[in-house]
């Protein structure tokens, strides 16, 4: 039988905020049909009236960060602070998107003799937005803002974990926008696919890889243009003649950020045996300074999303322990009321356990030591994912070396995975199929059309 309804739970209590109706299939003809009627002026509208728009949407966020930072953390437990630095990222997100938006989408001209050829960007159609909750405006702005600015009109679904959040963007991109350019749908995992079954032209969706790939086999039917980011299992390598102290700290805030809730977080550490005793002790020091608590306090991580959320890393802890491996800090669930983890580091682990083969998302450190760097790799590379790496070592000549030999999109050298604003996110292997961000990313929201003629 169909989810009629989905339940807004707060993780932090575990109480519930709002029982939320789902869209119907009505509902989702619907939005597609207004999308559909929408993209007949919005493709033709100006760049400058698009822009204009979308320089409007970035201002009502920044007005409204505190109610819209309070949603986020009353849905998925996000320190307060932190949520609110979403909402301002996301604003400047879209003041960077415009920027790349004016030259990605120029008519570009070439010429041969008296044979000219002029290139455009057209937008694909009706795009399907489908985005998960661990950054829910944050992720949604990645592919509202390019898809509209290309032309676009959109049906969005966010996560049936962060439905008030989805809700409140969508409203604050709707305000600033014709009838029909962007519509919302809400409810779990069926709407999403019935949404991804119609009569729509693209898809972009982040989350998991297994959706990825139903969606990807959905779309072959009608060939629909696709942008997937699925997730990675990020390693970080760490050779025996690094800043130790500052790899630690890295290892510590990179793991549990967002209780370890994070597409790029830490999931596996390699590190070389001569200094993996002292590594891990600096891990720890840096852990317990680690405040674990309210979202609305003087803290550094709250809840997991979801008991199910919850139940899936305690479930690697607990094989990963049966195994062989050895938890050094904590791994306990916490009392009361609300799916609370603390932050947990393992060491002694091996590539038999699930722990460092499947994605974790949660507040994990997993240490393992190695022989050589050579040996790192290999076993950063032995799996599917490939989405974001870092390594560590004060040999920046070699050190760039070994990065190239990294199977990740994104590879960050005695840092994280940040880079300089316009260039790409992006995932390689099973991580992601098209890529966001920079000038070919928002292009990836249009086809390119040519109009040839002799002069």
């Amino acid at each position: 039988m169909r989810q009629k309804f989905i339940l807004d739970i707060n993780p932090s209590t575990g109480e519930l905020i709002e029982k939320i109706k789902c869209s119907s299939s009505g509902e989702i003809a619907s939005a597609i049909k207004l999308a559909r009627k929408a993209l007949k002026t919005w493709s033709d509208t100006p760049i400058k009236s698009k822009i204009a728009a979308m320089k409007r949407i970035a201002k009502d966020l920044m007005k409204e960060k505190e109610e819209l930072g309070k949603l986020i953390t009353d849905e998925m437990g996000k320190i307060y602070k932190s949520a609110v630095g979403e909402v301002v990222g996301t604003a400047n997100a879209i003041l960077e998107n415009i920027k790349l938006a004016e030259k990605a989408f120029q008519m570009e001209k070439y010429q041969e003799g008296n044979l000219v050829t002029e290139l455009y960007r057209v937008p694909i159609g009706v795009v399907a937005v489908i985005t998960p909750w661990n950054f829910p405006v944050g992720m949604p702005e990645s592919l509202l803002t390019p898809a509209i600015l290309a032309g676009n009109s959109v049906v969005f679904k966010p996560s049936e974990l962060t439905p008030l959040t989805g809700k409140m963007l969508y409203t604050i991109y709707n305000r600033h926008l014709p009838k029909g350019v962007i519509n919302l749908l809400l409810g779990a995992g069926e709407v999403g696919e019935e949404l991804v079954n119609s009569e729509i032209d693209m898809v972009g969706f982040v989350g998991s890889q297994a959706v990825g790939k139903k969606i990807m086999e959905a779309s072959s039917k009608r060939l629909n243009r696709l942008v997937l980011e699925l997730g990675g299992k990020d390693p970080m390598i760490i050779l025996k003649d690094a800043d130790l102290t500052a790899a630690a700290k890295y290892a510590v805030v990179g793991s549990l950020r967002n209780s370890g809730q994070v597409c790029v977080s830490v999931e596996r550490i390699f590190v070389e045996e001569k200094i993996a005793d002292k590594f891990e002790k600096l891990v720890i020091e840096n852990v317990k300074k680690f405040k674990v608590g309210d979202g609305y306090g003087d803290n550094d991580m709250g809840p997991m999303v979801s008991e199910e959320q919850r139940s899936h890393v305690v479930r690697q802890i607990e094989e990963a322990q049966r195994k062989g491996a050895q938890i050094i800090y904590s791994g306990n669930r916490l009392n009361g009321k609300g799916f609370w983890l603390e932050p947990t580091v393992i060491t002694n682990l091996a590539d038999k356990h699930n722990i460092m083969n499947v994605e974790t998302f949660g507040p994990v450190i997993c240490i393992q030591k190695v022989k050589t760097p050579e040996e790192a790799i290999e076993k950063a590379n032995n799996l599917n994912f490939g989405l974001g790496a870092t390594i560590w070592s004060k040999n920046k000549n070699k050190v760039k070396k070994y990065a190239m030999k990294i199977e990740s999109g994104m590879i960050g050298v005695n840092q994280g995975i940040g880079g300089v604003s316009g260039t790409p996110w992006v995932g390689i292997k099973q991580s992601g199929f098209g890529y966001l961000g920079s000038i070919e990313g928002m292009r990836q929201f249009t086809v390119p059309k040519k109009i040839s003629f002799r002069k």
